[in-house]
């Protein structure tokens, strides 16, 4: 245990935002550089090494909390660091974007405010960084067999990384131009700047991983091809399919998914466009949905210089205490206020749209919505609530609906898909076509990072059983797994 009366000697400190008026002119990461550090071995003295501990059930990669919490007290960087890797392959990418089901599974979190394992998770990572104690770990020796990955997002490099240093030959195909999947295009460079995977793909590169871009396996490249090609394949696409909202006037101009809108924001900071072709920028602002990507494209909104950012939620809004159906130490849905949320805009909950209205020019001018109460379950208008708000432009960020079907992926491997539409897989990750494995949203369904990354390691570990009839690489999770978070 870091410190027996930690917990009861020390309060819980978050790392602490920069002005909202600063962060709002620029795209840089929303917190204040360095100010996490001062009180981290406070922070990481709070665990109180369980004899149970939860925290290890609510993370899908069974990171060693307890573990790294003791070193980061101490101050052991280093060692902090191996503990932390041991179980996952890119902290810096869950200690920046992962809602922490941890900390709600945390024993101190039964009647205290839970230890801020995600803070102590990002600061030891950006700790390793620093002190030059993350380096490339290429395999001692080549196994001779070649397995492609397909989709680079975080299954996918977790899956490719595992099986690199496992001694396999590995090729990532991106169709995108950039590799990073959702983590590179979905992702605001205010929540995650892309410093941090460039590095990691670097370490990947000099390990000896291959990256393809601008290849769509399926359009591009058959898939009956590829397969013959390599030895094995990890299907690695995500769940991008977008939610729609057929409701009339859809298909006037200005409305858009979030998958359409946000990528390009992030193109221009890449230095690809000079403005983004679709900007919030002098108009009003509806995004539809109220969940973590919609408060991306709220963000989002503000740094383009929207006139008003209204977002919509056809839920109730959350309590900001557990509800008797969502115990400890499940993952609680509670009101949440991003720092997107922080900037402005105001939060609609228990609405549904009923139509849009567009101008003469087929521009979208208003979104008419009426509120609902659920009744059997279903979300029922109320009459005589019905009202309509100025929407220029209009995101719909209601979620995905499966992998992508219309590129020929599925079709040409032949893959059976299960009642959600997800690739189905066995208990090694393993579909029903010999040698091709899934990770991911893809198989699991739109879902969390750290799911993604421990859904690639585990089918890591399948398909090196697969080529060598052996496999000492770790599998965090079976495709069952629902843990304590879900």
């Amino acid at each position: 245990m870091a410190d027996p009366k930690g917990f009861l000697n020390h309060e819980r400190e978050i790392a602490k935002t920069r002005p909202v008026e600063e962060r709002v002119k620029d795209w840089n990461e929303v917190y204040q550089p360095g100010s996490l550090l001062p009180i981290i071995s406070k922070q990481a003295s709070r665990c109180m090494d369980c004899g149970i501990p939860f925290c290890h059930n609510g993370c899908p990669l069974g990171n060693l909390i307890p573990e790294w919490n003791d070193y980061a007290y101490r101050e052991d960087w280093t060692e902090a660091s191996e503990r932390l890797h041991a179980t996952n392959n890119f902290p810096e990418f869950t200690g920046r974007l992962c809602p922490a089901p941890c900390e709600a599974a945390c024993v101190l979190g039964i009647n205290q405010p839970p230890v801020t394992i995600k803070n102590v998770e990002v600061s030891i990572i950006d700790k390793a960084w620093d002190n030059g104690d993350v380096t490339p770990q290429p395999p001692e020796r080549l196994s001779g067999k070649t397995v492609a990955v397909i989709g680079s997002g975080p299954a996918g490099l977790a899956a490719a990384q595992q099986l690199t240093r496992a001694g396999h030959t590995v090729a990532v195909y991106e169709r995108a131009d950039r590799i990073g999947g959702l983590l590179r295009y979905g992702i605001p460079e205010f929540k995650m700047e892309k410093r941090h995977i460039n590095r990691r793909i670097e370490q990947m590169r000099a390990e000896g991983t291959k990256f393809r871009t601008e290849v769509e396996i399926g359009r591009d490249l058959d898939a009956k091809k590829l397969r013959k090609r390599y030895d094995a394949v990890v299907i690695a696409a995500g769940s991008t399919t977008s939610r729609d909202l057929p409701v009339p006037g859809r298909e006037l101009n200005g409305i858009h998914f979030a998958m359409e809108y946000l990528p390009l924001a992030n193109k221009v900071q890449e230095g690809d466009l000079t403005v983004a072709p679709i900007t919030a920028e002098g108009k009003h602002v509806v995004v539809i949905g109220g969940g973590d990507t919609g408060a991306d494209c709220v963000g989002t909104a503000h740094r383009q210089g929207a006139a008003s950012v209204t977002q919509l939620e056809i839920m109730p809004q959350p309590g900001e205490e557990r509800n008797a159906n969502q115990p400890w130490p499940t993952f609680p849905m509670l009101y949440k206020v991003t720092s997107a949320h922080e900037e402005g805009g105001e939060r609609v909950y228990s609405v549904s749209t009923t139509h849009f209205e567009g101008d003469e020019d087929g521009n979208v001018q208003w979104l008419h919505l009426t509120e609902v109460e659920f009744k059997d379950g279903r979300p029922t208008p109320k009459p005589g609530t019905e009202r309509k708000i100025p929407a220029q432009l209009v995101t719909l960020a209601m979620g995905f609906t499966g992998t992508d079907q219309d590129n020929g992926l599925v079709e040409q491997f032949g893959l059976e898909l299960d009642e959600r539409g997800n690739v189905a897989r066995d208990a090694d990750f393993a579909t029903n076509v010999p040698g091709v494995y899934v990770a991911g949203d893809a198989g699991r369904g739109q879902s969390l990072i750290v799911w993604a990354i421990a859904e690639g390691r585990s089918a890591a570990k399948g398909v090196d059983h697969f080529l060598t009839g052996v496999s000492a690489l770790p599998a965090p999770i079976k495709p069952t797994d629902r843990a304590l978070t879900v």
